[in-house]
């Protein structure tokens, strides 16, 4: 397959400047995701990679090979579109076929090729019919195919499971994964879903704003996050956020605020010294807060009011207020908890993070 080398790369339609200084080294058969809201310049980068859209400044190299000038046909690279972009007259056999066809292979190869992308798919039963007599998962099967009987070295998706049913994506997601390790592709994955992101990408980058925040591996982002908005974009439900003093008070550091008073674990009180006296955000997971029972010690727990009952079955949700500040904790589906009740909950000292207040980056 390849590797992708991003250098310095920027992006400018005017005055507006969409992708900024962007720097990536994405490794040979790596499965990498770009993830971010929208607008954040992530398929903009991916298109610029496709050749689809012009570079403003820095380069884009594909096994050592600057590519900056190539048109998309030259770069041995093979995209599957959001929208399938299937030809709606052609037999899915003819759509697989098309892009070899145009590059004059022998229609014996084509056969091969279209067969082999067929029966990995498992669309060999469909090849005869036309994409309006396929439902949205075989069409986006297709539009795989038709990539994969390229052999190109570089796989590139834009946002490929958007546009099915909620089932479909998970099923699709492992079908990926599972193709990704069969055909030992280099791959670059463009999404907006933090979900996706996280059980496909080898690593995982966070883009914002057009600025690349966080790359590595997906666990590593999800639990030491650089940054409050790489924190808060990754985790279903969100993490939980609220502004804390740190004061010294009887011989160790304290996080205070209305509704909350905790003792910080001495691995976080070192870190967190040169803030003393200081405002921070404090950032806690759902999962990281339980109700608290007697034997949890009262300076590492905070008193919540029950506004709202998620029951999930294998979790309860809580949407509670503490203090000024509405919260919500991921319990186990074994507690007994209503509206307006109020709870003790218990923090996980070793779990919480900090940011600090002006540049939000983690402390």
């Amino acid at each position: 397959m390849a590797r992708v080398v991003i250098r310095s790369l920027n992006k400018k339609y005017d005055e507006f400047h969409a992708v900024k200084d962007v720097n990536l080294d994405i490794r040979d058969q790596e499965f990498v995701v770009l993830v971010g809201p929208s607008g954040c310049g992530k398929t903009t980068t991916l298109r610029m990679v496709a050749g689809l859209e012009s570079i403003t400044s820095g380069h884009i190299l594909i096994d050592d090979t600057v590519v900056n000038e190539l048109p998309p046909m030259d770069r041995d690279i093979a995209m599957v579109f959001q929208n399938y972009a299937l030809y709606p007259h052609m037999s899915v056999y003819d759509n697989m076929a098309f892009g070899l066809k145009m590059r004059k292979f022998d229609r014996s190869q084509i056969g091969t090729r279209v067969q082999e992308a067929a029966e990995i798919l498992g669309i060999q039963d469909y090849l005869k019919r036309k994409p309006r007599q396929l439902s949205g998962g075989q069409r986006q099967r297709v539009a795989l195919g038709r990539a994969i009987v390229r052999h190109p070295r570089v796989f590139l998706f834009d946002e490929p499971l958007s546009n099915l049913d909620a089932k479909l994506r998970v099923q699709m997601r492992v079908e990926l994964k599972k193709l990704h390790v069969r055909l030992g592709t280099t791959a670059i994955y463009v999404t907006h879903d933090q979900v996706e992101a996280m059980t496909l990408g080898d690593r995982v980058v966070v883009m914002r704003d057009g600025w690349v925040q966080q790359v590595g591996e997906p666990l590593e982002l999800y639990n030491q996050p650089a940054n409050r908005f790489v924190a808060g974009f990754l985790g279903s439900p969100a993490m939980n956020f609220t502004t804390v003093r740190l004061s010294r008070e009887n011989g160790g550091l304290w996080a205070l605020a209305d509704g909350i008073r905790l003792k910080l674990p001495q691995t976080a009180a070192s870190r967190l010294a040169p803030y003393a006296d200081r405002e921070v955000s404090l950032g806690v997971r759902p999962e990281d807060m339980r109700v608290a029972g007697a034997a949890d010690p009262d300076d590492l727990a905070i008193d919540a009011l029950v506004e709202v009952v998620e029951r999930l079955g294998s979790e309860i949700l809580l949407d509670v207020t503490v203090g000024g500040t509405t919260m919500v904790a991921a319990v186990d589906p074994s507690v007994v908890a209503n509206m307006h009740d109020r709870l003790r909950l218990a923090l996980n000292p070793e779990r919480l993070h900090f940011f600090d207040s002006a540049t939000e980056a983690a402390i």
